[in-house]
């Protein structure tokens, strides 16, 4: 007998089936790529995006990671950049740290879009209580792997130009600030030009003056667009306290000049004129004293001319007949004054007046 010979045949059914089992198989597997690609853009978006690269900087400054912010690339600049973009190329980094720093609150990315040779991204958030956008421009860096790098194309830094009047020091947002430490003229520093500093953008910064001789309310500034000057005026005034000195120290500095019994106290803003001799020494006092109001003039104070009343007693002898006349006469006189205030924050007060000589 010949030993059985292999079928050529298919046992029915089996053909439909296994035709089945490869579609099945085929659409799972484009099933599972589909899915592997839609988690592949998800974590790409969620960490290696665009927008995820800017929400890591706004992440850093409202925890105020200063330092980490500014070796974010495209953060840090030098004074070339500042230059070449009309920004004051010597605006001091005082402000780049924790202690000047504010936090943001409801950091939310509004829109992603592709703009000639730079990815636009747009982030809305609450600054203190102001709620602001600001835009960011950031280009492609290289790659790591698949995963895409970042950089700032324009940095998010902005420039404040301030000016404070009356105080050579200031506080922002709780930070105290000398004029003469971030001004490039250091000690020379004038008392009323601007001080350029840079500032993280977006950011809310809080710019007020707390001393003995000065105070104002906090001004609130915003940055919110990167790499721009923004120009901030404050004015300080006298404290009570301050003005209440003074005004001792000119009372003091008048009733010292009374003491004088001369028709023209020496170097006092006020004195009496006669044709005639004088029968006696004359004899000063100050009847009204003036009221002191303080001025910001420079890095001092002024008093603005200010009314005053000193009297005389005299008895006057006529040159013409020798007659003798008591005298006893209001004279009305006006005081200044200049308070300079030295770098250790004393003030040297020099009274003045029409008559002064």
């Amino acid at each position: 007998m010949s030993p059985p010979q292999p079928s050529d045949s298919t046992p029915a059914g089996r053909r439909p089936r296994l035709a089945r089992d490869l579609v099945v198989l085929g659409i799972v597997g484009v099933l599972l790529a589909g899915a592997v690609w839609a988690g592949v853009a998800v974590i790409g978006k969620q960490f290696y995006s665009a927008s995820a690269f800017v929400e890591r900087y706004l992440s850093l400054i409202s925890e105020g990671r200063a330092s980490e912010a500014l070796a974010i690339p495209g953060v840090a600049v030098d004074s070339t950049e500042l230059d070449a973009a009309g920004l004051p190329p010597y605006a001091s980094d005082a402000l780049l740290r924790r202690a000047a720093m504010a936090a943001l609150s409801d950091v939310s990315i509004v829109s992603e879009v592709e703009v000639p040779d730079a990815t636009r991204v747009t982030v809305a958030y609450r600054a203190g209580t102001y709620e602001g956008t600001t835009v960011f421009d950031v280009v492609r860096a290289g790659q790591i792997g698949l995963a895409p790098t970042w950089r700032f194309g324009t940095s998010p830094l902005a420039v404040m130009d301030l000016v404070v009047k009356g105080s050579m020091t200031f506080e922002v947002n709780g930070f105290e600030v000398d004029k003469r430490q971030v001004s490039p003229d250091g000690v020379d520093a004038d008392p009323l030009a601007p001080v350029a500093m840079l500032v993280f953008s977006p950011g809310i910064y809080s710019v007020a003056v707390d001393t003995a001789i000065s105070a104002t309310p906090g001004v609130a500034v915003v940055s919110d667009s990167p790499f721009t000057e923004i120009p901030v005026e404050v004015q300080a005034h006298a404290t009570d306290e301050f003005v209440a000195v003074v005004q001792d120290r000119v009372e003091e500095f008048l009733t010292a000049c009374a003491t004088q019994q001369v028709l023209q106290p020496t170097s006092c803003p006020f004195g009496y004129y006669v044709q005639d001799r004088i029968a006696s020494l004359p004899t000063w006092s100050i009847v009204q004293q003036p009221a002191v109001t303080l001025q910001p003039e420079g890095a001092g104070w002024v008093i603005p001319p200010t009314d005053a009343v000193a009297h005389i007693e005299v008895d006057i002898r006529s040159i013409f007949d020798g007659s003798v006349d008591a005298v006893s006469d209001d004279v009305p006189f006006i005081v200044t004054a200049t308070i300079a205030i030295a770098p250790d924050g004393t003030a040297t007060i020099a009274v003045g007046g029409p008559d002064t000589r």
